[in-house]
């Protein structure tokens, strides 16, 4: 949850400095303004639609076909864009369909629901041929998900793009690799490590930013530590999404594309690996 008003401006700095692709969701409770910040620019002349990549996601209690595109239009309606260029299933469980985003029971345990992934991605399938999504893709998506997609009998489309958390501490080399074969690309959240927030971090693990090896890179390139960060992903072909609603950190977060890393920079960063999570999404 953002403060009123703080990612309509956060997202008119960004798209001034030069980002396209956006990532939004429903349950961000903020398409909103990411809609407005869009159109605004758009009025300006700085942009056209199809210069924007919007990636918009499915969420757990929408999950049974018949409520996959009604609540697509409802994202269309919110962002008032005629389409999304990537519409994503956000995690490979389900809800309990209904008005609580958050399902529990009287004891305060999330209430589930069978779900058959096969069926809703033929939903989403549908959405593609209705025009409303240009592109379909996944979110914390493993191997064995993946294939279930793309073995079901009469694909359509194939999901282009598997959106995990991906970071020098947990730099996913096996599904990168299984993606990549398949021409699936990932794309990278917490790029940069988390807040510390304890409600859905896990804050036992080292902040990132802090990693003695990130930022003695970063002097060499006179860069910071995020800024390696990212351009360590970048270089090895993952998408990634930084979050930032901070002017100055928006513009850097950007500013990775006038050098590149050595090979053996490259291979001291994959070191890093820890296998650690920081989201390690609970429910």
């Amino acid at each position: 949850q953002t403060p009123k008003g703080s990612c309509l401006e956060a997202v008119k700095i960004a798209i001034d400095a030069g980002y396209r692709h956006i990532d939004g969701a429903f349950v961000y409770f903020n398409e909103h303004e990411v809609g407005q910040a869009i159109r605004e620019k758009i009025a300006e002349g700085k942009i056209k639609r199809e210069d924007i990549f919007y990636c918009g996601k499915l969420w757990n209690t929408c999950h049974p076909p018949e409520l996959v595109r009604p609540t697509l239009e409802k994202t269309l309606k919110i962002l008032q864009l005629d389409y999304v260029d990537l519409y994503i299933i956000e995690l490979p469980m389900a809800f309990k369909p209904g008005d609580a985003l958050y399902p529990k029971d009287e004891n305060g345990k999330f209430i589930y629901h069978e779900t058959d992934l096969c069926a809703t991605w033929e939903a989403l399938e549908a959405c593609k041929d209705a025009g409303l999504a240009k592109s379909l893709g996944v979110s914390n998506f493993n191997r064995r998900q993946l294939e279930m997609i793309m073995n079901k009998p009469g694909l359509k489309y194939k999901p282009v793009s598997n959106q995990v958390e991906c970071h020098p501490y947990f730099t996913q080399p096996k599904l990168l690799e299984f993606c990549r074969q398949h021409d699936i690309v990932i794309v990278g959240y917490s790029p940069l490590g988390t807040s510390r927030d304890e409600s859905w971090v896990n804050v036992s693990s080292p902040p990132l930013l802090k990693d003695h090896v990130l930022n003695a890179i970063g002097k060499k390139y006179n860069k910071t530590a995020a800024q390696i960060a990212l351009r360590f992903n970048v270089q090895r072909g993952v998408v990634v999404i930084p979050k930032s609603f901070n002017p100055q950190r928006i513009r850097e977060n950007f500013q990775i594309f006038d050098f590149s890393l050595t090979e053996k920079e490259m291979k001291e960063i994959e070191a890093l690996n820890k296998n650690v999570r920081y989201v390690e999404l609970l429910m």
